[in-house]
């Protein structure tokens, strides 16, 4: 098998991700012990250059990279699409079921020590389908790679389909048809990819048949796309959280109504900066909308592409924005809250985050 570029699809973006400041004892101590919600990491974007070699010798592909160093310069992209280039491409060498639990099983042990406790993993199962890759074997690696993870560390965990919205929506709903026979493996539905001129509408269909199936909906929106994108996403598409969401604040009334229903943003900073969408992660947003009451969490998006995971995130963030400790901690209060656990799992996780805090 050979290397497979992706479709280009998505706009441009920028470069690498700029070093901050070293945060304070006092800080760092809290955000090592807090125990953490993942709600935004696409476990594809979790391929480490290593592991990105070990594959594709496996599998005799011929990569169009020297070493692990010259991966690793590549990952310092001078726009988003050189990013998809290689993110979907790097998706080439995720062939087995046994590829997809090295995968996840790497990604849990990373998250492990960053203190996660609980992840919700979005995965593309179109990425892999087009190659000829069946969707039980996508799924059923990950679920290997769960298993093993809470007997492991204890970290529970659920996925989340996501469609490519650069894809049509006949697309999206033969993808949801082929998935019902795993239905109880997964929890919800996501939407990523581009974009651009690919509104959460497009998908309104797909979405309302995901419902009726008993999955939760979230969408990616107002990353790239406008403030509108994310009205549609809750009104259209009906979502319980949105991914991203900071171009929200182009609109005062959206931001209102994003604190008056306490409906969860899942942002990525590290992802955010590196994609451009901030120059600096001093201009984030995230303090200012943390402090005028919407629920906003910390995620890694794609960690392995984007220069850190969930600890890194935290860490850079509080730095930037001097995120104070009972910030980060309702932080990390607002990603409970925000994730689909039951609601007794979700009280007994705010009392840990709240008891590890007073520990700090």
């Amino acid at each position: 098998m050979g290397w497979r570029p992706y479709p280009r699809r998505r706009r441009a973006a920028s470069s690498k991700v700029a070093p901050v400041t070293a945060i304070d004892p006092v800080r760092d101590r809290l955000i090592r012990r807090l125990p953490k919600v993942e709600l935004h990491l696409h476990i594809e974007g979790t391929l480490e250059p290593e592991m990105m070699f070990s594959l594709a010798a496996k599998h005799g592909m011929a990569l169009p990279y020297h070493s692990v160093d010259d991966v690793r310069a590549a990952y310092q992209f001078s726009d988003l699409q050189s990013f998809l280039d290689l993110y979907y491409a790097g998706c080439s060498v995720l062939v087995d079921r046994r590829d997809f639990y090295a995968l996840a099983m790497a990604y849990f042990t990373r998250a492990h020590a960053d203190g996660v406790v609980h992840a919700e993993l979005f995965f593309d199962p179109q990425t892999h389908t087009v190659r000829g890759v069946a969707f039980e074997t996508v799924i059923a690696g990950l679920r290997d790679a769960m298993e093993d993870a809470l007997r492991r560390y204890g970290i529970t965990s659920e996925l989340i389909l996501c469609f490519l919205r650069h894809l049509s929506e006949d697309d999206a709903l033969a993808t949801l048809d082929a998935a019902t026979a795993f239905r109880s493996e997964f929890i919800g539905v996501g939407l990523d990819s581009g974009e651009r001129g690919n509104p959460p509408s497009k998908f309104a269909r797909v979405f309302a048949a995901a419902r009726d199936l008993g999955l939760r909906p979230v969408a990616h929106a107002g990353e790239e796309g406008p403030a509108a994108y994310i009205r549609e996403a809750l009104d259209l598409l009906m979502v319980e959280r949105i991914d991203h969401g900071v171009r929200c604040d182009e609109d005062p009334d959206l931001v209102d109504r994003l604190v008056r229903e306490q409906i969860p943003l899942t942002v990525c900073p590290l992802s955010n900066l590196k994609l451009c969408v901030v120059r600096r992660l001093a201009d984030h947003n995230f303090a200012r909308l943390l402090r005028r009451g919407v629920a906003v969490t910390i995620n890694s998006d794609d960690p392995a592409y984007f220069g850190g995971y969930i600890s890194d995130n935290y860490r850079a963030t509080a730095t930037a924005l001097e995120l104070t400790a009972p910030e980060l901690v309702a932080v990390a209060e607002n990603a409970a809250r925000a994730s689909f656990l039951p609601a007794t799992a979700k009280a007994a996780l705010l009392g840990r985050i709240r008891n590890e805090a007073a520990r700090a």
